[in-house]
């Protein structure tokens, strides 16, 4: 069975827009968890989620400052991406609803836009995976047409 002209268009076009999410999400998430590391420190983090009353802030600021720049870097490589990606999204669920929920929708007002946007999007590429332009396929699409060989 071949593939028509415009399977092949629409094969490339959700290829770059998987792509494009990944890295805009990947950067976002990356520059929150340099934020978190090089300029509010791990202390400084640890004393704002206890003072927004993060339960256990002591671990959850490095926890959270880790998984979201190396994750944010992991989502760029897309490398290991729906594990990260749920990861993630699970990590906004947790700023929404610890934190941002009662401040309303605006960011300026505390709210939670961002952390909803971030979290879908990371839920997104969670559900969708990574596509052809990254090291999940370069790393793992052998093994799995090994696999599906054996299997048939």
């Amino acid at each position: 069975m071949t593939s028509s002209p415009n399977q092949h268009l629409h094969d490339s076009t959700l290829a770059a827009g998987r792509t494009l999410l990944r890295l805009v999400i990947g950067f976002l998430f990356a520059a929150h968890g340099w934020q978190k590391y090089f300029e509010w420190t791990i202390a400084g983090t640890q004393g704002a989620f206890a003072e927004m009353g993060i339960p256990a802030a002591s671990l959850a600021a490095p926890a959270v400052a880790t998984l979201e720049l190396a994750g944010g870097i992991a989502l760029m490589l897309g490398l290991l991406t729906r594990p990260v990606a749920a990861l993630l999204a699970l990590d906004m669920l947790g700023a929404l609803v610890l934190v941002h929920a009662t401040g309303g929708v605006f960011v300026a007002n505390g709210g939670y836009e961002l952390v909803l946007a971030l979290g879908s999007a990371s839920a997104a590429i969670a559900l969708l995976g990574a596509g052809p332009l990254s090291l999940d396929r370069l790393l793992f699409a052998r093994r799995r047409s090994v696999t599906a060989s054996a299997a048939a």
